[in-house]
């Protein structure tokens, strides 16, 4: 793939913005979907949707074909998979869109990241003995629930970038929840899977409906939520942030031991915020800032796996893995002892990344042996400014979150790269009687032991792993890259960026190579595809590699200027879809 990503001239995009209503051809009715005519591949030359559900593809790839552009179809994208994919995302919870703007040649983020309530207290995770609720009483109590910036953050999106109303965009989603349409696997499987948590909310009627979880091919109806959505399409956000909606939404709140307040949501707003940017082998990569980890922890290990030319190893032998999982473990240690919200907290950013620092990080890596014991290293004496926190124990029982990733190109040049989550796999399991809106768990992201930098404060946002990333070549994007999967999205991240740059791997196959988690000596991941001997020569060594499981689900776009084209790529891990634009004539 590098000589591909390091090609030249621009592409050059042309066409006519086509007014009207927004049209949705994918007839989502019924049996009437063809889930197997998708492809998880595509490619494009006026523009590409990568997704992790074909209907949401679709629709964003509707609004490509009729004059949207990149937020257009990000915005309609959203809203669909709140309907299709309402376990992972949606207007009851919050994300980060990243986003290139081919005319100003500016990458900007809207945050939309959940805040803690006004009535949020450090120790409210604690029991009365002083201990940590265990994460899974965490997870179902209103306390759990962050006031939701998603649909704010689009209303944003709109407002700055886009080219069609909310009122249109959401339409196919209104139309969706409406009529119905047939779940598929990933969907059924995750009904069964928290059939007791959604048993315990309004939730039940819907996913429930006669106390059985539905099944993959049962058609799914959601008419509160598409009530929801007409109040929305009618009123714009304030029917969330300051209308019925968000009423009925904070009284479901505490009726499970919450505290937030239509004075919380009124209060909400997102940030406008610039990437943390970072270079890799003559790369550009931008990334997720703070309160996300994920930027700074993602260029930290590529700093400090640079200096390893780990293609010089097989992309499945065990000096690769072992040599990132020694660097996962010690960005990981650092990402627990200085990560936070930037508004509360200092992070020290400079010296996370200081050339120094990643010397001094580099020298605790050896080939031969596993460090037995990484920790947090002393990045402050890179910086002016120092901690105004300490460092603090956590349990150890927090089960990984899920999200959804998507990405967009269009005809025009301008990118979406879109992480969007509401934490658990549905959330909190609270869903808003009337409106159909899945609550998120976000506060759980917070320390449930106070004093560190990511301890629980009124209107904080809680410390993520997302990251939606762009990398550039010679000031033009070539690759949009993000993941779901709670603390594993950084790795996911980062493990792609290798395979399609340092092992030059085509996007499809650097998307599905086999990957690997650890953030701890105690915790370890590995997907399927790595041989039983590199396993044991990596246990070995004191690693703890067991049974192959799934980690993330990577949606990606490569953008292939000498030649013109976008090639998009959906993770096998799920049932995405990949939709490439083509104007008869490349018009």
């Amino acid at each position: 793939m590098r000589r591909i990503l390091k090609a030249g001239t621009a592409i050059l995009f042309s066409g006519l913005l086509i007014a009207g209503s927004l049209p949705f051809n994918a007839h989502a009715k019924g049996k009437d979907v063809d889930y197997g005519k998708y492809s998880q591949v595509a490619t494009g030359k006026d523009g590409m949707v990568a997704t992790a559900h074909p209907l949401a593809s679709e629709i964003g790839a509707e609004v490509l074909r009729t004059g949207g552009n990149a937020v257009d179809a990000a915005v309609a994208i959203q809203f669909a998979l709140n309907v299709v994919e309402p376990m992972m995302s949606g207007i009851g919870g919050g994300g980060f869109m990243m986003y290139y703007d081919a005319k100003t040649k500016e990458t900007t983020i809207i945050n939309s990241r959940e805040r803690a309530p006004q009535g949020a207290t450090p120790d409210m995770f604690l029991d009365e003995n002083g201990k940590a609720i265990p994460f899974a009483d965490r997870v179902r109590s209103g306390k759990s629930v962050g006031v939701p910036g998603t649909l704010k953050g689009l209303e944003t999106a709109l407002e700055k970038w886009g080219t069609r109303p909310m009122q249109q965009l959401i339409g196919p989603a209104i139309k969706l929840a409406d009529q119905g349409f047939p779940i598929e696997s990933v969907l059924a499987d995750a009904i069964a899977d928290n059939e007791e948590k959604l048993s315990a909310t309004a939730a039940k009627d819907v996913f429930l409906p006669n106390g059985q979880p539905l099944k993959e091919g049962d058609l799914l109806v959601q008419k509160d939520l598409a009530k929801a959505f007409k109040l929305i399409r009618a009123k714009g956000a304030d029917a969330l942030f300051n209308g019925q909606i968000g009423e009925a939404m904070a009284n479901e709140v505490q009726q499970f031991g919450g505290s937030m307040t239509v004075a919380d949501l009124d209060k909400y707003n997102v940030t406008i915020d610039k990437p943390i940017w970072g270079d890799y082998q003559g790369y550009q990569i931008a990334s997720m800032p703070p309160p996300s980890s994920g930027g700074v922890f993602l260029l930290q290990m590529l700093k400090i796996l640079d200096d390893y030319k780990l293609s010089k190893y097989d992309v499945r032998s065990w000096e690769k893995y072992h040599l990132l999982a020694e660097t996962m473990h010690l960005a990981y240690a650092d990402r627990a002892a200085f990560a936070g919200d930037p508004e509360f907290v200092n992070v020290p950013l400079k010296g996370l990344l200081h050339p120094e620092y990643i010397k001094e990080r580099q020298a605790l890596i050896s080939l031969n042996s596993m460090n037995k014991s990484p920790k947090a290293g002393d990045p402050w004496k890179y910086e002016m400014a120092s901690a105004n926190y300490k460092i603090t124990s956590q349990p150890d029982d927090k089960k990984e979150g899920q999200t959804t990733h998507f990405t967009v190109a269009d005809r025009w040049g301008n990118v979406v790269s879109y992480t969007t989550t509401i934490e658990q796999v549905f959330g909190s399991g609270i869903m808003v009687p009337g409106y159909g809106i899945m609550l998120n768990n976000e506060l759980t992201d917070f320390d449930a032991v106070p004093g560190g930098a990511n301890e629980v404060q009124p209107n904080k946002r809680p410390l993520s792993s997302m990251t939606p990333t762009i990398v550039f070549s010679d000031d033009k994007p070539i690759l949009t890259v993000g993941s779901p999967g709670g603390t594993t999205i950084i790795t996911s991240v980062l493990q792609t960026i290798l395979h399609a740059i340092e092992y030059d791997m085509e996007l499809k196959e650097a998307v599905e190579e086999p990957r690997i988690y650890t953030n701890s000596t105690t915790s370890y991941r590995i997907e399927s595809g790595v041989s039983a001997d590199v396993i044991s020569k990596l246990n070995s060594m004191g690693h703890r590699f067991g049974s192959p499981t799934t980690i993330g689900n990577v949606q990606s776009i490569f953008i292939d200027h000498e030649n013109g084209t976008f090639k998009g790529v959906a993770d096998s891990s799920r049932n995405g879809a990949a939709i490439g634009i083509n104007f008869k004539g490349n018009r």
